[in-house]
């Protein structure tokens, strides 16, 4: 009669010697650690690695770390617990007690120590006392503010009261009773009308106003007289720098026009988007490279102070206050 060896997975029969007395078959206290116990078993009842893989679903590489106990070679503990519980149910062995060696031989350290039976968990007193005393803090610092608002209020001074009073009863001349006493009388209208005033320079004038815009108008020639202001240059005239050169520099990045103030004057200029891409006030003689960008527009003061060279050649003073770049460049003739 074969003995009872407790295989009831992958037992074979007729691999290994059934005649062997019970002290010579392997179990799971055997070897130097659970890993070995495990081999052990399964070599003894001639399972190949491939065969437990196959039945447990648990990769060979896996189940051939266990066996040497190369932990850090599988996912995690917990993975490591259930491949020792899988691997010992498929030989026929008690899992539980596979498991419990396995904890025995390899604890884990990050779990707390469990308190020893009989003891009860006791909490420390001074976290209490600490608790409380911040509570009484709080409250005392509570009620000092409470008591501070009290004494202020008391102190501030009360506001009087001034009752609206009837208007004073002044004896009649004539002696037949009181009469009623009306409010202040207005100041007299020639002590709050201040004089008109006067603008200086024009107290001869029957016409303020007309004479106001033709002064201001002399005063705007004298201002653009005293401007320095480049004299005029026929088309076809070559590119002279008069001054600092702004803009795009010379090269790749910048196109062949060339705009020119020939007298102070605004110059900005727009990207296509209307964002606000250079604005400065061109000094006479002062010129400006325009880059080599789409969509382009230039805004100026006076169109006829501001010269366009293109290619280096004079092509006439801007056309409009507000101008394209990409129409400053005459096209060619078919």
């Amino acid at each position: 009669m074969a003995r009872d060896t407790g295989i009831t997975s992958l037992y074979r029969p007729g691999e290994y010697d059934p005649t062997a007395p019970l002290s010579d078959v392997p179990g799971l206290y055997d070897g130097a650690d659970i890993g070995a116990a495990l081999k052990a078993v399964r070599e003894f009842h001639g399972v190949t690695l491939q065969d437990l893989a196959d039945a447990t679903r648990i990769r060979q590489t896996y189940l051939a770390a266990l066996e040497d106990m190369r932990l850090e070679e599988l996912p995690s503990r917990p993975f490591a617990i259930g491949y020792v519980k899988a691997y010992a149910k498929h030989l026929g062995l008690d899992a539980d007690a596979a498991v419990e060696r396995f904890r025995q031989e390899h604890p884990d350290h990050e779990e707390g120590l469990r308190a020893p039976v009989g003891m009860r968990k006791q909490r420390d007193s001074r976290l209490s006392l600490i608790l409380i005393a911040g509570i009484l803090v709080f409250a005392a610092f509570v009620l000092w503010n409470i008591a501070q608002r009290a004494i202020t209020a008391q102190a501030a001074p009360h506001k009087p009261t001034i009752a609206a009073a009837a208007p004073a009863a002044a004896p009649s001349s004539d002696g037949g009773g009181p009469i009623q006493v009306g409010g202040a009388l207005p100041p007299p209208v020639e002590s709050t009308t201040p004089p008109l005033y006067e603008t200086p320079g024009l107290a001869n004038s029957t016409d303020g106003s007309a004479d106001a815009v033709d002064a201001a108008a002399k005063a705007r020639k004298a201002t653009e007289a005293a401007q320095p202001v480049l004299p005029s240059m026929p088309v076809g005239s070559v590119f002279k720098p008069q001054g600092a050169i702004l803009g795009a520099p010379a090269g790749p990045g910048a196109t062949q026009v060339v705009i020119q103030a020939r007298r102070n004057g605004v110059f900005e200029v727009r990207g296509a988007d209307g964002s606000s891409y250079f604005t400065r006030v061109l000094q006479a003689g002062e010129a400006y490279r325009v880059p080599a960008l789409k969509g382009l527009s230039i805004t100026v003061s006076d169109p006829a102070v501001f010269d366009v060279f293109v290619a280096g050649r004079y092509t006439g003073p801007l056309p409009a206050t507000v101008s394209k770049a990409d129409a400053l460049v005459p096209k060619p003739v078919p």
